[in-house]
């Protein structure tokens, strides 16, 4: 599966990766939808990244508008309360890519769930040829499937790009023993192995995704996606981050 050429002057290690952004990243400071400057700031750092001559594609949740368990621990029916979760990562596809659109950031929107008025199908060899050519590729929908979250899809799809790593953006700058939001003294890991994510219950991504992760080698790199440059950064080896990998 070839890659596009890594420029001469890039610092960065990694030649495709995936990101991983959740919908509550989209809310910024919000308590539901999307905000606009964070949306702005999250296309930044991608744009960023890809003109260093890296192959970009991201997986986008959909927290911000519905989320598929809360609506099942409502009383919903569980697949379909995944299925109206799987359209809000849509709509936050399509909002991802207008920001990197009005950045001048080539774009590809892919659904799993077919909705051609709107987005191409997921189709993986026309994804890598678009990646290829130097666009960002953004799935949406998850996995297509109920009972499988947005973590499971963006290991999944990993996998199937062929990408270096991992990337989660979250509220938090790696992985902790406890909530650091609530213990000041929480100790935040540099490193982690698959197995000590799965047996400690970490909390990293869901076990299916993790395990997916663990099975094709991709490491899977955490850090906080609220902080302008940090993708950028963290693909570099500097900041803050915590990496799990396979256990030395």
């Amino acid at each position: 599966m070839s890659k596009s050429p890594k420029r001469a002057d890039s610092p960065l290690k990694y030649q495709r990766v995936l990101l991983k952004i959740s919908g509550e990243a989209l809310m910024g400071d919000r308590e539901y939808g999307l905000d606009a400057g964070m949306v702005a700031q999250i296309a930044n750092d991608v744009a960023k990244v890809r003109s260093l001559g890296v192959d970009v594609c991201l997986v986008v949740g959909g927290g911000n508008i519905f989320r598929g368990v809360s609506g099942a621990a409502r009383g919903m029916e569980r697949a379909q309360a995944d299925y109206m979760g799987m359209l809000a990562t849509v709509i936050n596809a399509l909002a991802l890519q207008n920001a990197l659109d009005n950045i001048g950031c080539d774009t590809r929107v892919q659904s799993a769930i077919p909705m051609s008025t709107v987005a191409e199908p997921y189709i993986r060899r026309r994804a890598v040829r678009h990646m290829e050519k130097g666009r960002v590729v953004i799935f949406a929908a998850g996995t297509g499937n109920p009972y499988f979250t947005t973590d499971t899809a963006a290991a999944l799809r990993a996998s199937e790009m062929g990408c270096d790593v991992l990337l989660k953006g979250t509220k938090v700058d790696g992985v902790y023993d406890s909530d650091p939001a609530k213990n000041p003294n929480a100790k935040r890991y540099d490193t982690l192995g698959y197995m000590r994510v799965l047996t400690d219950d970490l909390g990293v991504m869901d076990h299916a995704a993790i395990s997916l992760a663990r099975e094709n080698a991709i490491p899977i790199l955490v850090f906080s996606i609220y902080k302008p440059g940090a993708f950028a950064e963290v693909l570099a080896g500097e900041g803050c981050f915590t990496l799990v990998k396979n256990e030395e």
